[in-house]
């Protein structure tokens, strides 16, 4: 009888990223290397870094020997699910938003019309102020 493999998404491994419960995605399966921590050649900080994404690379990367890939089953708890991400799509636009530059460029300055008054206001007050001390 075979036995069967649990399926964990790459959201959920993610969680498990502290000292106490850290779990590392390598080569679509999932390991729990909370135990390991200590004992790892690299430091803990190592495969902490390695949480929350598929950590393939890195671990490619370093190199590792054949004895480690061999240590790395007594710490696989699962593989990751295969299933593609659903990804919610997002309303960009509204129905009520300007679509052209001249639209867009009236419609802020409706709403900011008091920063041109108070700039116009503060250069007329100067420049009587210069005026009269001449």
């Amino acid at each position: 009888m075979p036995t069967l493999t649990k399926l964990y998404s790459l959201q959920e491994a993610s969680e498990h990223n502290t000292k106490e419960d850290c779990w590392v995605v390598i080569d679509g399966k999932v390991y729990d290397v909370t135990t390991y921590l200590d004992e790892h050649p690299g430091g803990d900080d190592v495969l902490l870094a390695a949480t929350g994404k598929d950590a393939t690379d890195d671990f490619e990367d370093a190199g590792h020997s054949k004895s480690a890939r061999e240590l790395m089953q007594d710490y696989c708890i699962g593989e990751l699910d295969p299933s593609p991400l659903v990804i919610p799509e997002l309303e960009i636009f509204t129905k009520n938003q300007p679509t052209d530059f001249a639209d867009k460029f009236m419609e802020v300055t409706m709403q900011y019309w008091a920063v041109p008054v108070a700039v116009v206001g503060i250069s007329v007050v100067a420049s009587l102020l210069y005026l009269r001390k001449k």
